[in-house]
């Protein structure tokens, strides 16, 4: 049966490496028939949250206008959602983490999805990722029904690009293949 997966590249870097990887489990997800969709957080306007809890008594609306409208939609809509990051002191980067706190609107309108976590960091231990990927569960933790159903970690790469030759890159299309 055909899914629809979102997929949240946080990278920073067009074609960095945790993006790279994320069009890899884009290419599997689709290849075995799977409606995917990749959406490059930087090229989106998401605003912080502040706090003001306008959207609990507007009915998920925000008060802040930029496009986590459209981002939250998508997440409601899809089966299966892919958040990739890399590692940036230890934890999600900046575009991710704003993503996460503006879910804050209707994050009790996303339930019952599948979710795969991408990370990529310069160093080659699966460690350094620790915090990383506790920033990602702790989010699904959040949402009713969530499935953590993969994890994969593009490990000693730091240039955009180094990630073509590494395991990560079979690994994320394998995974989407698998969806």
């Amino acid at each position: 049966m055909s899914k629809k997966v979102l997929i949240l590249s946080g990278s920073p870097r067009r074609n960095g490496n945790s993006d790279l990887l994320c069009d890899e489990f884009l290419r599997g997800a689709r290849e075995s028939g799977n409606q995917a969709e990749k959406i490059f957080l930087r090229s989106k306007k998401v605003a912080p949250c502040n706090a003001c809890y306008y959207c609990s008594s507007n009915g998920g609306k925000c008060a802040i206008h930029d496009d986590m409208e459209e981002i939250l939609d998508k997440m409601q809509e899809a089966d299966v959602i892919v958040m990739a990051s890399p590692v940036y002191f230890y934890s999600i980067d900046a575009q991710m983490k704003a993503v996460i706190d503006r879910t804050l609107a209707r994050w009790t309108n996303i339930p019952n999805k599948e979710f795969y976590y991408i990370m990529t960091a310069a160093e080659n231990s699966s460690h350094v990722m620790d915090c990383t990927l506790e920033c990602f569960r702790g989010f699904a933790a959040c949402l009713k029904g969530a499935r953590e159903m993969g994890v994969i970690y593009g490990k000693g790469v730091y240039e955009p690009g180094d990630i073509r030759e590494m395991p990560a890159m079979k690994e994320a299309y394998e995974m989407g293949l698998r969806v």
